[in-house]
């Protein structure tokens, strides 16, 4: 997160952002914003003052499918923040074999320095760009020396090459690349909450042993070719070595994690017996990463301090303060997020920059189908994907999917066939479309 971007992001504005692809939810978005705005504040203090100030985490607190997830995500992208989503939950399941908590601040790392590499490779595009055009037409001149049909062209001059390489006239020609073998050999290590898979750099670390890395030539047509040579050209043309400890302050700095499911661990120890232990050591497990504590990655050292949480869970069989006190107190902000309304429904596929039936319509143009969804149509959606979720489990926005593409199954299916065909989704339309399934509570269970 570049400190200029956020110094024009104010709270208002970024809520503004987050209504372009959320519909509702005022309260949690205000929270974010908030909490978001709090770290450019945090940056202007005195390092003493800093180090001090801890990030206000947020509890979301809704039924599924109202946006909870979508607020942290876009709030993430926004301001091109490290982002993770992980699901508490998964760590209460009996028998359970797979990654300890700490693992939260790893992925947060590798997240970032998958950022730091796209931004590097962005600013150096032009030039990688151009690179990696003389490496390819290299490639090419190399290929038609070996074909007999290519020797005609090649007697035209590398100048005509380059103009019929730019036009896209040798797309399809094999070329050969010699490209690093960088697979990384996945270690099992066994750790006191589970087996944790870490890749380690072994001929990093023993470069005598293993001696210089392994290259291999592969053949590839230019299509594919050019986005490796323009990615290599680019991390040629980066400070590679620096990557990683910038990403690590990244991750520390302005890194956001989204705990789901965070109801599904609130329990008391002994309450019911059984997963109930489980489920408070998960959150004793959880409340250092928290807090803030060091965690050890690949890339280095990570400190938890000032990552931003945001939890969030239905809360429906539990509460709030069915979790630890110590793990409550380190969520101060509580947001309750509102269920869906009918109107809202209608909302979430007109206003949002891109709503489903926009997806949907740029989906079939690709088969030459024209799609236009009537207001009538559209309305009809709404209410049906309403009336379903009163009728069997509320699965919030998600229901949406689910009627969409029931309506448009046919229209989908028939793809390349139904070529140059306009289709006008009005209320006839979907009641046909969706006859039977709605009212049918029974027929809906299995399809719906």
């Amino acid at each position: 997160m570049t400190p200029h971007l956020l110094k024009d992001l104010s709270p208002r504005k970024i809520v503004a952002e987050l209504d372009r692809h959320v519909v509702g939810q005022t309260k949690a978005k205000r929270a974010v914003a908030i909490a978001l705005r709090d770290r450019w504040r945090r940056q202007r203090l005195a390092p003493e003052l800093q180090r001090d100030t801890m990030p206000k985490n947020i509890l979301m607190i809704g039924p599924t499918g109202v946006g909870k997830t979508e607020i942290a995500r876009r709030l993430a992208r926004l301001v091109d923040a490290p982002f993770v989503k992980v699901e508490a939950s998964k760590f209460t399941e009996v028998g359970y074999v797979g990654r300890d908590v700490d693992s939260i601040a790893r992925d947060l790392v590798e997240a970032a320095i998958r950022l730091v590499k796209d931004e590097r490779r962005a600013r150096v595009a032009d030039r990688a760009a151009a690179a990696a055009e003389e490496r390819l037409l290299d490639l090419v001149v190399a290929a038609l020396a070996t074909d007999a049909s290519g020797k005609a062209v090649l007697a035209e001059g590398r100048d005509r090459i380059r103009r019929d390489l730019r036009e896209g006239k040798h797309e399809a020609r094999e070329v050969e690349l010699e490209v690093a073998d960088e697979r990384t050999p996945q270690i099992s290590v066994m750790t006191p909450q589970g087996v944790e898979e870490m890749g380690f750099d072994l001929p990093g670390l023993l470069p005598n042993l293993f001696g210089a890395p392994k290259k291999r030539k592969v053949k590839l047509p230019v299509s594919d070719a050019r986005p490796l040579l323009v990615t290599r050209e680019a991390d040629a043309l980066s400070d590679e070595a620096t990557v990683p400890e910038e990403a690590v302050r990244r991750a520390e700095e302005t890194g956001i994690v989204f705990l789901d499911e965070i109801d599904k661990i609130a329990g008391k120890e002994g309450a019911r017996g059984g997963p109930d232990v489980s489920r408070e050591g998960v959150q004793r497990d959880l409340l250092p990463l928290v807090e803030g504590t060091t965690v050890k990655t690949k890339h280095g050292m990570m400190k938890t301090d000032h990552v931003l949480f945001i939890a969030a869970g239905a809360f429906h069989m539990a509460k709030p303060s069915d979790l630890i006190p110590e793990l409550q107190g380190r969520f101060p902000i509580r947001v309750a997020l509102d269920a869906l309304t009918d109107g809202d429904f209608l909302r979430i596929i007109t206003e949002p920059e891109h709503a489903l039936p926009k997806q949907s319509a740029a989906l079939l143009a690709a088969d030459g189908i024209e799609l236009v969804f009537a207001a009538d149509g559209l309305e009809e959606i709404a209410r049906a994907a309403a009336e379903v979720n009163r009728n069997l489990e509320n699965i919030g926005a998600r229901r949406l999917h689910t009627i969409l593409e029931t309506v448009l199954e046919e229209i989908s299916f028939a793809g390349p066939d139904a070529a140059g065909a306009r289709i006008v989704v009005d209320r006839p339309y979907v009641e046909r479309a969706l006859q039977g399934l709605v009212k049918d509570r029974d027929l809906s269970r299995f399809v719906l």
